[in-house]
């Protein structure tokens, strides 16, 4: 009661039944939480960054849903964290943590592209430790050992479709990893997230030469 929650796209479209989307709250209540003590710029990207309806930014609960045939809202999860492929739900946080344990592996982040057989496939953004030397050969290599990491870890569910070797990941000040704009280059999009709050938004410009290198 109080709470006006809708499923919606990143663009404010209601979603049908059965399909996923953003768990948003589309009006605002009276226990609404109005900022962040001394963090303002954290507030409005943790909150109000992710959809708009009708031009306006609206709540965001970091939850994925969708309504079933009654109408009634499903949550699937964090949308950041988890991934469907072919009807599996896998947590990026699991596989990144499997393929930490690879010795040439400083940091990585996993988010999922469409994939018109299996619904979505993981892309991972690896940054590779300094001791690493992975030309060409040795970073196909590398995305083979990392996948069989991944199915003695987790299953063969779990593998990697395309991988993409960066200097670094984009993070906001407090260290957090933009895996919404991650996904967003993954996917070829065009990037509509605000990028001044985060750390180093050079980052960002770098990545995205770097996928179309790769990928393009």
């Amino acid at each position: 009661p109080g709470i006006f929650a809708e499923v919606i796209d990143e663009e404010g479209n209601k979603k049908d039944e059965g399909e996923d989307g953003l768990l948003c709250i589309t009006k605002p209540w009276p226990s609404m939480i109005r900022g962040i003590w001394g963090n303002d710029e954290r507030y409005i990207e943790s909150y109000f960054s992710q959809a708009r309806k009708d031009g306006k930014a609206v709540y965001f609960s970091g939850d994925g849903a969708f309504y079933d045939k009654n109408g009634y809202i499903t949550i699937t999860g964090r949308t950041d964290d988890v991934v469907n492929v072919a009807g599996h739900r896998i947590g990026t946080a699991e596989i990144e943590s499997a393929i930490a344990k690879h010795p040439s592996v400083a940091e990585s982040a996993v988010v999922s592209i469409l994939d018109a057989i299996k619904g979505e496939s993981l892309f991972a953004f690896v940054v590779l430790s300094p001791a690493s030397s992975c030309d060409l050969g040795g970073a196909i290599e590398t995305l083979k050992e990392l996948n069989d990491i991944l199915r003695v870890e987790i299953g063969p569910i779990a593998k990697i479709e395309k991988i993409l070797y960066t200097p670094g990941l984009p993070k906001t000040r407090s260290g957090k990893i933009m895996r919404r704009i991650l996904r967003t280059i993954a996917r070829g999009e065009e990037i509509k997230q605000d990028i001044s709050t985060l750390e180093d938004s050079g980052v960002v410009e770098t990545i995205v030469k770097l996928a179309k290198a790769e990928f393009e």
